[in-house]
């Protein structure tokens, strides 16, 4: 049990507090209510921030999303990157799609800016250019996740980004006793990043954990 004063309490209060360190403005608040409405959780205010935040240090000019969700993050990306950059968004959701463009029009995010697709991340990520982009964002808990990332690879200029999302599974990944498909799939693809010569990789404890990697 956690005392008032003990280390673990501690650190999930510097971990609140930096969660909180950038507010948020009207656009993001309205697409998170948008997301209570369809049942879709957005990423956290730290891992929109931290996404803002790796756009900008890569001057993003082509990035690619798996996973639409309502826009909270495809916004935080566009928010970082180049003022020419083009966002590919893939969703399976028209809904999430529909959401995700209201965002972005509350943003202020030109159209021309966005190429949002309805489809599955396994048919559309191989037909995207290899090389030709500076960011891919995945989001998206699916068993081709570890094909989604050897896609991600391909698709990345070198020192481009790689991010995955709920890369700590909600603090499921450290604790070995816990078995279920999407946590063991996880630390598969936690190893596989880690041990793949082309990237330099980390694990942040952002939200509910960013694994990002720069293609060598």
């Amino acid at each position: 049990m956690r005392t008032l004063n003990s280390p673990q309490t501690a650190k999930h209060a510097s971990w609140e507090y930096a969660e909180q360190h950038q507010a948020e403005d009207h656009a993001l608040e309205a697409a998170r209510l948008r997301g209570e409405d369809l049942g879709v959780t957005p990423v956290s205010e730290g891992t929109a921030a931290a996404l803002t935040v790796l756009a900008a240090a890569a001057q993003a000019r082509g990035v690619v999303e798996v996973g639409t969700g309502v826009g909270v993050s495809g916004l935080s990306l566009l928010r970082g990157a180049s003022p020419e950059a083009v966002l590919t968004s893939i969703d399976p959701d028209a809904d999430h799609l529909h959401a995700a463009r209201g965002t972005f029009r509350d943003g202020g995010v030109p159209a021309a800016r966005t190429r949002l697709i309805t489809g599955r991340a396994e048919e559309v990520l191989p037909r995207l250019t290899t090389g030709g982009y500076c960011v891919v964002h995945l989001d998206a808990d699916s068993p081709a996740l570890e094909d989604f990332v050897e896609q991600a690879v391909r698709l990345l200029r070198p020192g481009g980004l790689l991010i995955l999302n709920d890369a700590l599974d909600h603090d499921r990944l450290p604790r070995p006793a816990v078995r279920e498909e999407p946590t063991v799939r996880k630390r598969a693809v936690e190893r596989t990043v880690r041990d793949d010569e082309r990237l330099v990789t980390t694990m942040l404890g952002t939200g509910t954990g960013l694994l990002v990697a720069v293609r060598r």
